[in-house]
Order: structure tokens, then sequence, then C-alpha cells
């Protein structure tokens, strides 16, 4: 074996110097529960690591029974060739195979068991140790790992030889794999990164990227449009060991003195693009998604990206500033913002944009360290699966509480709808094309609706009925009614929130029927003397005998309409007399009132032309006065 030259060895210790940083953070692996809930000696819940292929059911859960092959246990070979099946019959419960490490890739011992009918797969370790990612390798020559649908698992060795034990003893181990620990705390909104690079020459993985960016940008910026989720995306770098910072390898894969690095995309530094050309795309990219976000328009990012890929590619060798800004500007963007928030990469600081990066590489809580290119950061958990936009939107709509996902989640194209078939085994009003089924990303579920405003209640899955003001409006609120005659009668009131009750005059459930009480068979009305009484629908009438009687019900009586005549004519002819006697009373004051008025004014007017007699008695005693001369 040769000696490395010099740039290599340079370049195999800033790997290592990196990668030591990594170890100091904390990798966690994507783990889920594993229950048993049979036989009782294993019963309890295990650690298991998903595999990072396949499309495990993110939000859901799946039930099934352990099965341990006779032969190929390593299920490094097709199953068929010795002649072993494990699809279930129809009514069984799906068959988890359990295979041993070794001999093959991960993917290898998937695709066997998902060929041969098993619908989840556990690994047993083959040696004891922390629980590692089952990844699917960069090139095997196959073309199968896209076509893998069936969840993997990764158990530790003990747990494994512990199921083999219980299966040798004959024991039906029954395991429920439960996924909704992948997404926590599911509500009305789903927040998700994505980890990312800008470079385009990287190979298969560089391509695998790019085309999940152009086939989810749609459906990410409706998502993000109409507030259903809140997305971010975020750029991995690394920094150069401080040995090293004058090196070519770290001038050209570094900015702002080794501060911030990528990896040469054609891997030689020599020709092409350097490494920090990616890093000061990264930065570009970051801050053009901050000044988007603050003009509340965050999903240009998509269109950025998308835009950046098809018009400034490595290949064709415009992957350059001038290119961006060309597509920044007509994206409608602040150039000179994003230029400000960029800085100076050849600046001997801190880039405090690049650094907020770094720090968000290292995990916190349960989602670990961000470590692959790319990774899906879904509700704080790392997906597990395959980039592509059907795996991609399940793992997002998984996210949403159940019945307030949005509609591209219930599309046909990643679930079907189980209301279609049998109306989901739900309530149903034919006539009125109400349902109690509800399809949701999970599945269905029956619960009474609200139609034309009236809400229903019940149990969803055989009754739901009307409740609320306007119930009666629709099928009368699930209770009787009856017409006859002309006169409708029925059983539901809007002053009822609930419930059907017969009115008065009628008696019965209110729901199926209502019959007329016979209010004449008891003898309970029209009591009276020479009362007679007669049945009608939902009521009576009473009447008396002879022609000259009145019925008053109020008071259950006869009374004569003669006498009822006389006695009314003579309290008119009463009332009559007795206002033409206060007429005649009035006339009379009013007049004598009047006489006395008048003589007084007369008297008044004759005593200033005549002296009256006491006037004149006056004037005799009164003494002669003298006038002054």
């Amino acid at each position: 074996m040769g000696l490395l030259p010099a740039w290599r060895w340079a370049l195999l210790l800033v790997v290592v110097a990196s990668m030591a940083g990594w170890a100091a953070g904390r990798f966690v692996v994507e783990k889920n529960s594993l229950r048993v809930t049979s036989p009782a000696g294993l019963r309890g819940v295990y650690e298991c690591a998903i595999g990072n292929f396949g499309m495990p059911q993110y939000g859901g859960t799946m039930h099934g029974v352990v099965v341990y092959p006779k032969a190929n246990k390593k299920a490094c070979k097709a199953f068929h060739e010795f002649d072993l099946s494990f699809k279930p019959k129809a009514g069984g419960l799906p068959v988890f195979l359990l295979v041993d490490r070794g001999d093959c890739y991960f993917t290898t011992k998937g695709w066997n068991a998902q060929s041969a009918g098993a619908a989840a797969v556990l690994v047993a370790d083959d040696r004891s140790e922390p629980l590692i990612t089952m990844d699917s390798p960069e090139s095997s020559g196959t073309d199968y790992i896209e076509k893998i649908t069936v969840p993997s698992a990764l158990v530790t060795k003990k747990f494994g030889d512990d199921l083999k034990k219980a299966l040798e003893n004959g024991d039906m181990v029954n395991v429920l794999l439960d996924w909704r620990e992948s997404l926590p705390h599911p509500d009305e909104r789903v927040e998700y990164e994505f980890w990312t690079n800008s470079n385009d020459e990287c190979g298969a993985k560089c391509d695998m990227q790019m085309n999940f960016v152009r086939n989810f940008r749609g459906t990410a910026q409706v998502l993000e449009k109409r507030g259903y989720t809140q997305f971010t995306p975020h750029y991995i770098t690394w920094y150069c060991p401080e040995a090293f910072v004058l090196s070519k390898q770290c001038k050209s894969q570094c900015i702002n003195h080794g501060r911030y690095c990528a990896p040469d995309p054609e891997q030689d530094f020599n020709i092409g693009y350097d490494g920090k050309d990616v890093v000061v795309q990264n930065l570009l990219q970051i801050c053009l998604f901050k000044v988007a976000n603050e003009t509340r328009k965050p999903w240009v990012w998509w269109d950025y990206v998308h835009d950046f890929s098809l018009r400034c590619p490595m290949k064709e060798k415009k992957y350059s500033r001038e290119c961006a800004n060309g597509v920044i500007k007509s994206l409608g963007l602040d150039t000179e913002k994003i230029n400000k928030c960029v800085g100076d990469p050849d600046a001997d600081e801190e880039n405090p944009v690049l650094k907020a990066e770094q720090d968000a590489q290292i995990g916190h809580g349960s989602r670990g360290d961000v470590t692959i290119l790319p990774t899906l950061v879904v509700n704080n958990k790392q997906y597990r699966g395959k980039l592509e936009k059907s795996a991609v939107l399940k793992a997002v709509c998984s996210g949403f509480e159940e019945t307030t996902e949005p509609d591209v989640c219930l599309s046909e194209e990643i679930q079907t709808n189980e209301c279609l078939e049998n109306n989901g085994g739900c309530w149903q009003d034919k006539a009125n094309n109400f349902t109690a089924c509800k399809d949701t990303f999970r599945g269905r579920v029956c619960e009474c609706p609200v139609a034309r405003g009236v809400k229903f209640v019940g149990d969803g899955y055989t009754h739901c009925e009307a409740s609320g003001v306007g119930r009666c409006q629709i099928n009368n609120g699930g209770c009787w009614k009856e017409t006859k005659n002309g006169k409708t009668v029925s059983a539901c009131s809007n002053e009822e929130a609930k419930g059907c009750k017969c009115p008065p005059g009628f008696k019965g459930d209110g729901i199926n029927s209502c019959e007329d009480i016979d209010e004449c068979k008891d003898k309970l009305f029209c009591q009276c003397k020479d009362c007679t009484c007669e049945n009608t629908w939902g009521s009576y009438e009473c009447s008396c005998g002879g022609n000259n009687m009145l019925y008053m019900r109020e008071h259950d009586t006869c009374i004569s309409k003669v006498a009822s005549s006389s006695v009314g004519w003579g309290f008119l002819w009463v009332i009559f007399f007795g206002l033409a006697l206060a007429g005649v009373g009035a006339y009379a004051v009013y007049k004598y009132r009047l006489r006395s008025y008048m003589d007084s004014e007369i008297r008044a007017i004759m005593a200033q032309y005549m002296p009256l007699e006491n006037q004149e008695t006056q004037n005799q005693h009164r003494p002669v006065e003298h006038a002054d001369i």
C-alpha cells in the first residue's frame, strides 16, 4: 500500500476532527416503541430502531404475530427458493418476520421479507451493542430499494433471543408496533425542517434531493400559505481544525477563516467549484429565507431553490453569486437586505447566521444530532423513510390531529377513502345525504355531523339525531309527524334541545307514533249536567242539550242563550239611563255656575255707576273735607 499524499492526510485529519466534534454531541437513533402483548413472560415495551428505508406507518400502529423462519434465517435469499410464504390468510394477523442480522444488506432482508408476504421485518442484532439506524447502501446494484414499503426495525440481541426462545416453546408472540411516538403532540399545524446543501454535483443523493424539491414544492407552498405547516430550511456546515486553517484544503472548503466549511463538490481540490462556494450559497439561501419570512412569504424559498438549480447548475458552470442575484431579483426579493445578512465571507470573525446553524445541528430533546444529508425533521423527530413526495407527505400529514388535516392529506395519492365502502360502517341518512363518516389520514372516524346549521348528536355508528334550534326542519327531528283532515301535528319542538314529545291530546313515544287520546272515554271532561262529549283528533268538543244552551269550556258549564241575551240588554239599558242622568246633572251644575258668575259680573259693573245701599250708608257718616284754598 502506497503512502497517502499530504493533502489527503490533511483532509483525513479534517474529517476525523469533525467526526470528533460530532461525537461530542449526542447522536440519537430514531427509536419507537415495540410492545409485546403475549406471552405473559415477555409482556412489556421494548425499544427498536426503525430503518431508514421503506415507509413506516407514521402516526399509526400495527398489530401482528412474530414468525421466525425455519430456513433462510438471515433473509439474504428469496424465500420462494425455500417454498416459504408469510402472507396471512383472510382475517389473519399480519406477520412480523424475525430475521437475523448479517451476511447481506438490511434492505435485502426487507425486500425478501416483503416479497414473501411479511407485513414488517424485525432484525435481531448479532452483537450486544447500542441500536443503530438501518440505512440503505449508497449503491448496491439493485433497483428494489425504492420498492420497499414495509416497515423494518432493529431490535437488541437479548430481545431477539427472548423472542426466539418463546417461539421455540410454542408460544404465540403478539406484537404491537407503535409509530405514534414518531410525531408527538399532533395538532392543527405541523412544524418541519429540511437539512440540505446547495451543491448539485454530489451524485445520486443530490439528484434525489433536487427531485424531491421539484416534486414537493407545490404541495409545500400550499400547506404553508394556508397556515397548515411551518417550514424551516437548514444547512449543515462544520469547522476546520485550527491547526489546518491555513492549509490549501481548508482555504478551499471554508469561509471566515476556517469557521464554516463544506465538502468539495467534485471531491477534487484542483478542478471545478470548491467547498467554500457551496458554503456561500448555503448562507445566501438561509438569508433569502429569513428575508422572505420577514415579508410573510417564506414559501418563496422553494421557488428560489428550484429556479436556482435550473438556471445556475454547476455542470454548466453557472453556479455563481451573479446568477443567484438574477434569480433573487426575478422573485422580487430585496437583494440589499439579503447581501447585508450574508456579510463578509473573508472576515476573520463569526457569522451569526452560520453560527446559529451549527448550534442547531446539535440535538435537543428527542431529535438527536443532524449528521445525515439530507435530513427531514417533522415535529422535532428525524424522519426515516424515502425522500419522495408521497412518503414525506404521509409523515407530515401524520402530525395533524385527526379531522384537522388539510384536503391534500386525504388525496388518493397517499391514501384511500374508507368512507366510500359501506359508508365506513357509520350512521347514514341516505334521503338527505347525511353521514357520520369522516375520512382522516389515520383512517375513518364515525362522528355525528353538522348539517344545514344543525348539530347531530349520537354514537355516530348506529344513531345520530338533530338537536338544538332548527332541528325540526331536518327529518322533523326524528320525531313522529302526521297530517289529518288538513291539520298537521308533530312531536318535535324547537323549544326542546332534543327528544320527541307527543303534543297535548296525544300519547306515545313521540318517535314512532302518537295516538289520539279519547278525552270522552273516562268522563274526564264535559262533566256538567246535560253535557255531551264528542272526541276529535287531538282534542274534544262538548255540547249542551237543547238549542237554547251554550257550553262554557273554562267553567265546564252550560248557560242559557236567552238568559244571557236578556241580561245583556238590561245591562245595556242601565248603562244608557245612567249616562243620561249623569248628563242632565252635569248640565244643571253647569247652568247654576254660569248664572252665579253672570250675576257677580253684573253687580260689579253696576257698582261703578250707582252706589249701592251699603255704600250710601257709609257716605252719610263720613266727615266733610274742605279743600285747601
